[in-house]
C-alpha cells in the first residue's frame, strides 16, 4: 500500500548556524524545547521554515542543540536535540524517538483501550507535531510548516509503529492556509476510510471520534483516566457534566450504572454526538442533554433548585494569551460557585482547567477559595493531571489538571 504524494515536500532544508544569547543558550543546555526569537544573536539572512538550526554555544565549535527554524513564529527554533553529544537528524533519528513514545504507552494499552495520543508534540520530542490513533486510524496533526520537509519520512514509521491501516492528516488553520504543500486538512494518506467517524474504545467503554471534522484530532484524550475515575463514582448517582463537548464524562458514567446525566455544551451538534457515543454501550439510566452558553444555563438550573450527586466541569481553555490569565481566573471561580451550588448534599464537584498559562496550583488555590469560603464541610479526594499518553518533558506542557471536592453535608 502507498503513501500519497501530496506529504512529499519540494523544499529541502539547509543547516543553519546560529548563535543565542546567553538567556537562549541557558534554555538549550536545560532541555527546553523552545528559543524565542530575542534569544537569536546571529543565523543565517535565509533562513526559512523547515531549516535545520545548528546551534553553537559560547565556544565556537562546540555545537550544544539541533532544532528547527520556524520564520512564522516568535519561537523561532522548536528543539529536536539539546546536547552536546552528537546528533544527525535524520530517518533513523526520528524513527528511534517514536520508537521510544511508543513503548511509554505500554501500560495503558494493557488495557482495554485502542484509543492513545502517539506523539504528544514538544513532551516526545516532535514540537508542533501530534500523533493520535483511534483503533486502527492514525490521525497526525501538523501545527507548523517546519515539519514539511520531513513528513514524508516520519509518517510511515508512525503508520509501522502504531501497526495502523490508516493514516489521515489534519492541519491547523495556519497551515491550511499556507501555499508551501499540497495537503487539504482531513486528507486520507495511506489506506482508506470508509467512515470519518471512527469507533474506539476507551477503558472498555466504547466511543466514536470524527477523525475528519472533529475538534483536534476528532476527540479529547488527555482526559481518560478522570473520565474513568468520575464513571467509577457516579454508580446510582445523578451527573451533571458541563462543557460536554462528545460527553466523555457523561458516557462513562452511564456506562458505570449512573441513574440520570445530564450533559450540557453550546454545541447542538457535539450533544447529538455524546447521545450517539453513549447508544454505542449499555446502560439503563437517563440521558438528558442542555444546549446553551454554560454560565447562563449553571444559572438557571440554580434559580430551578436542580441539584446533581455529581457535577463535572471541564471548560475550554480560557486563557490562549498572556493577556486573558487574570479573566480566566476569574471565570474559573465564578464556574467553582456556580458548580458547588448545584453539587447536592454529600454529593461532588470535580473542577478541570486546560489553560496552560493558569499553573496547577494557581487554580487549586483559585478552586480552594471558593470553596473554602462556603459553609460546608468537603475534603480534596484527588488531584490529577495528565494521562500517561501525554507525557510532561517541560513546564509549559503541563496544561491539565483536575481537583475533585467531595462535601460532607
Amino acid at each position: 500500500m502507498l503513501f500519497s504524494s501530496k506529504i512529499k515536500s519540494n523544499y529541502n532544508p539547509k543547516r543553519l548556524a546560529v548563535k543565542l544569547n546567553a538567556k537562549g543558550e541557558q534554555f538549550v543546555v536545560q532541555g527546553h524545547p523552545w528559543v524565542f526569537s530575542d534569544n537569536i544573536i546571529k543565523v543565517n539572512d535565509n533562513a526559512k521554515s523547515g531549516d535545520l538550526a545548528i546551534i553553537f554555544g559560547k565556544n565556537k565549535n562546540r555545537v550544544v542543540g539541533l532544532g528547527l527554524y520556524d520564520a512564522n513564529s516568535p519561537i523561532r527554533i522548536k528543539m529536536l536535540h539539546s546536547s552536546t553529544e552528537k546528533a544527525e537528524i535524520n530517518a533513523a533519528f526520528f524513527k528511534h524517538k517514536i520508537s521510544k513514545a511508543f513503548s511509554k504507552r505500554q501500560s495503558l494499552l494493557k488495557t482495554n483501550t485502542n484509543s492513545y495520543r502517539l506523539l504528544f508534540g514538544e513532551n516526545d520530542g516532535f514540537p508542533g507535531l501530534i500523533a493520535d490513533v483511534y483503533a486502527s486510524v492514525l490521525v497526525v496533526k501538523i501545527y507548523s510548516e517546519i515539519w514539511l520537509p520531513y513528513i514524508e519520512t516520519i509518517i510511515p514509521d508512525l503508520q509501522e509503529i502504531s501497526d495502523c491501516k490508516t493514516v489521515v492528516i489534519r492541519l491547523s488553520r495556519s497551515l491550511e492556509n499556507s501555499k508551501k504543500h499540497k495537503l487539504e486538512n482531513g486528507d486520507v494518506v495511506f489506506g482508506t476510510l470508509k467512515d470519518e467517524v471512527v469507533k474506539f474504545v476507551e477503558h472498555d467503554v466504547n466511543f466514536s471520534a470524527n477523525v475528519i471534522k472533529g475538534h483536534k484530532t476528532g476527540y479529547f484524550l488527555d482526559h481518560r483516566a478522570n473520565r474513568k475515575q468520575v464513571g467509577e463514582l457516579s454508580r446510582g448517582k445523578t451527573v451533571l457534566d458541563v462543557f460536554s463537548y462528545a460527553g466523555g464524562f457523561s458516557v462513562h458514567a452511564l456506562s458505570n450504572g449512573a441513574k440520570e446525566v445530564t450533559s450540557l455544551d453550546i454545541s447542538k451538534q457535539a450533544l447529538e454526538i455524546a447521545l450517539e457515543n453513549g447508544k454505542l454501550n449499555k446502560f439503563k439510566g437517563k440521558h438528558h442533554t442542555i444546549a446553551g452558553d454554560a454560565f447562563l444555563e449553571l444559572k438557571k438550573l440554580i434559580k430551578d433548585k436542580v441539584t446533581f450527586d455529581v457535577v463535572v466541569i471541564d471548560p475550554p481553555s480560557f486563557a490562549k494569551q498572556a493577556s486573558e490569565i487574570e479573566l480566566a481566573k476569574k471565570k474559573y471561580a465564578q464556574l467553582a460557585e456556580l458548580g458547588e451550588k448545584l453539587t447536592a448534599k454529600n454529593g461532588m464537584l470535580v473542577l478541570a482547567s486546560c489553560s496552560s498559562r493558569v499553573l496547577a496550583q494557581e487554580f487549586y488555590d483559585i478552586n480552594s477559595d471558593v470553596v473554602a469560603s462556603i459553609k460546608r464541610n468537603y475534603k480534596i479526594l484527588l488531584k490529577t493531571q495528565h494521562d500517561t499518553d501525554h507525557p510532561v518533558g517541560f513546564p509549559e506542557g503541563a496544561y491539565l489538571k483536575t481537583v475533585y471536592y467531595r462535601f460532607i453535608d
